[in-house]
């Protein structure tokens, strides 16, 4: 399975291909992260897709990934969270906005997902500007990474200004 973008495919990674993220990341939080996400689909392989990571693969240049993301799982209300990163080298030509505007449709056409979450660091300006122009708006509530923010559609999409 996979989601169609204009210049991506996004699709999620099988558990042997996660297992190979795991064994080649450096990165001692993101290796702990990606371990979560495989014990996850093992353990919710009716469900796998929500906790699997996914690749960002450009359509013109096939085997490149720019970034993935994931579904921080499914929980029983029907509200899923998002968590994305891209590569440095792609940053700054909006596949990340791109990428989190499809996955947030995709999902929200599923079976039992009501709701669209994310969060990020306050100091990330960056991955809030992401969030903004893909649709979400500030929830006013705070979680473990600071500020959550939730989908709210073609309302919610506006011009990013420093402060909100």
């Amino acid at each position: 399975m996979r989601v169609e973008t204009e210049r991506m495919y996004l699709y999620p990674l099988s558990d042997e291909e996660m297992r190979l993220v795991i064994e080649n990341e450096s990165d001692s939080e993101m290796k702990q992260a990606y371990t979560e996400m495989l014990e996850g689909s093992l353990s919710n392989s009716d469900k796998r897709i929500w906790y699997a990571i996914w690749n960002m693969e450009l359509k013109d240049d096939p085997e490149t990934i720019v970034g993935d993301f994931c579904f921080k799982g499914f929980g029983d209300d029907g509200v899923i969270e998002i968590g994305y990163g891209l590569k440095e080298e792609y940053r700054h030509h909006g596949y990340m906005t791109e990428a989190v505007k499809a996955i947030t449709e995709w999902a929200l056409s599923q079976d039992g997902v009501k709701q669209v979450e994310a969060e990020t660091d306050a100091k990330n300006i960056a991955s809030q500007k992401v969030l903004f122009r893909s649709g979400f708006v500030n929830n006013g509530k705070m979680g473990e990474e600071e500020p959550r923010f939730v989908y709210g559609g073609k309302k919610g999409m506006k011009k990013y200004t420093k402060g909100h």
